[in-house]
């Protein structure tokens, strides 16, 4: 059986360039703090992974720590700008505690924030259009004296849709704030430049990019201070203490690498993928709505309700036909709960729940996109036959 794999929003496959680069990283063994040759071999490798990186989002190496991935990037940004501890004094604290998010963000984003309520931060979700996309006007009413902080990701997970961060950083240094993106579905398929974003703070996540798990870097602009989430060593000066993930760090430096030269390849391919599979489901099935912005979202990325049928059984029947595709969020695909992305866009819960996710990467082809557009009409149609509402509307009994 032929195997399908459209899914890259949840996590990439490593590129056979990563893939060397940790079979030679294996011999940087020794420990990067330490001062002997062994130590400073791995440190030198470290240190130009670092340096790629600052490139991929045009930073300065010393603005580039390493972290375990997008969520601890998040969570340091949060939780470290919203500390209330008189030791480390964190930028924006003499302000208050007042954080602005979106409705759409990540878990890793918005758990965090539930997390700081407790503690006694205010946080305001800002809603977001039908198609994803967060309004300047209402960042700018949402400010309050007290507001230290806005974290706005780039791209949705979810629907790919890609928010207007340069206005919205703008608007956030006027008045006096600080500002994080997520940019962990932006990396590898749309360009990443923190200074033409004005950026404060920005994650990345490895496995988003072709590169292993349990790696991520966390650009903080050069001046800023935040209170580390994990405490111990000198690390990552001071920011991130714990003996450094080699093999991951060269792996993700490895990434970023390919990811300059291929970007513009990658992003045209799957531009053109992405929309012939768009146009095919379109073509095929009826009853669908494509959701996220038409025009200003990643290229990889198709989010569709097809109605009468539930999204999770389309997953399971296009799995046994070697097609992997998602409902939503890997993060949260542990809930039967419907998408916190299409509920806050307006959706019906039917037709949030009726949702899947066909994210692209750069290993698909041509091929695969024929194989799917064969087969999940065939899936569709097989629901359909078993689904009470989609035989009450064909026979004229609801709408």
């Amino acid at each position: 059986m032929r195997q399908v794999y459209l899914d890259n929003n949840a996590t990439t496959a490593l590129c056979e360039e990563v893939k060397a680069c940790i079979r030679e990283s294996m011999e940087y063994y020794g420990n990067p703090s330490s001062h002997h040759e062994t130590g400073r071999a791995a440190r030198k490798e470290i240190e130009q992974a670092r340096r790629t990186i600052a490139r991929f989002i045009n930073a300065e190496p010393d603005e580039v720590f390493f972290t375990s991935g997008g969520s601890e990037s998040n969570n340091v940004v949060l939780k470290g700008m919203g500390c209330k501890s008189h030791g480390c004094r964190p930028f924006g604290a003499h302000k208050g505690t007042h954080i602005i998010t979106s409705a759409i963000e990540h878990p890793s984003v918005l758990e965090t924030c539930k997390c700081l309520v407790s503690e006694g931060s205010k946080i305001t979700y800002l809603p977001v259009d039908q198609y994803g996309m967060v309004s300047p006007d209402e960042l700018r009413k949402a400010f309050t004296d007290e507001t230290i902080l806005v974290s706005i990701m780039y791209a949705n997970n979810e629907v790919g849709t890609i928010q207007p961060l340069r206005e919205l950083a703008a608007i956030t240094h006027e008045r006096g704030a600080f500002f994080h993106t997520d940019a962990v579905q932006a990396s590898a398929k749309i360009p990443i430049d923190v200074k033409e974003l004005d950026a404060d703070f920005l994650s990345l996540s490895g496995h988003k990019m072709y590169a292993p798990k349990g790696v991520g870097i966390l650009f903080m602009r050069k001046g800023m201070r935040v209170c580390p989430l994990i405490s111990g060593g000198h690390q990552e000066h001071g920011l991130r203490a714990g003996t450094e993930n080699t093999m991951g760090i060269l792996a993700m430096g490895k990434a970023a690498e390919v990811a300059m030269k291929e970007l513009s390849r990658d992003m045209e391919r799957l531009y053109g993928m992405r929309n012939r599979l768009q146009a095919g489901i379109l073509e095929r099935i009826d009853h669908v709505q494509v959701n996220g912005h038409p025009e200003k979202r990643v290229p990889n990325t198709l989010n569709v309700s097809i109605d009468y049928i539930e999204g999770e059984a389309i997953l399971y029947m296009l799995d046994g036909a070697g097609i992997a595709v998602s409902t939503g969020s890997a993060c949260s695909s542990g809930s039967l709960e419907p998408s916190h992305v299409l509920m806050a866009m307006g959706l019906p819960v039917e037709r949030a729940h009726g949702s899947i996710r066909l994210s692209l990467g750069r290993m698909t082809t041509e091929e695969d996109i024929d194989y799917t557009l064969e087969h999940l009409p065939k899936v569709v149609e097989r629901l359909r036959k078993m689904s009470p509402l989609s035989a009450c509307v064909s026979e004229g009994k609801a709408d």
